[in-house]
């Protein structure tokens, strides 16, 4: 593949601090991006990604898919020069539904109950 054809990215974190750049096949997925953070994140920050998963990359606004190509991800921008695309990190681990036997707030169902 001629080296031309590779997109050159650098990913900023939530200190303004980045992690690359690096170069990437337009064909790699979001997924890899994140693997390839997850590896190189900085042992000194303060908020650190448990998994792959817990990464949330940005660009242009918008969340990038796992399944997603970085080709896919490019946003046309005309004539510009080549150029280092710089992708934003924001960690925010998966959320996970809580189990409960109501809808109710326990602590609304606790009052009701006394008022009754």
């Amino acid at each position: 593949m001629p080296e031309e054809e590779l997109v050159e990215l650098k990913f900023r974190l939530y200190d303004g601090s980045d992690i690359g750049p690096f170069r990437y096949s337009p064909t790699s997925t979001v997924a890899m991006l994140k693997e390839r953070i997850f590896s190189d994140w900085p042992k000194d920050k303060k908020i650190v990604p448990k998994t792959a998963n817990d990464i949330k990359l940005i660009s242009a606004g918008k969340i990038l898919e796992n399944n997603k190509t970085v080709g896919q991800c490019k946003v046309p921008f005309g004539e510009l020069p080549k150029g280092t695309i710089t992708m934003h990190v924001v960690v925010q681990p998966p959320l996970t539904k809580a189990k409960t036997g109501s809808r109710w707030p326990r602590k609304w169902i606790a009052g009701k109950k006394n008022n009754l």
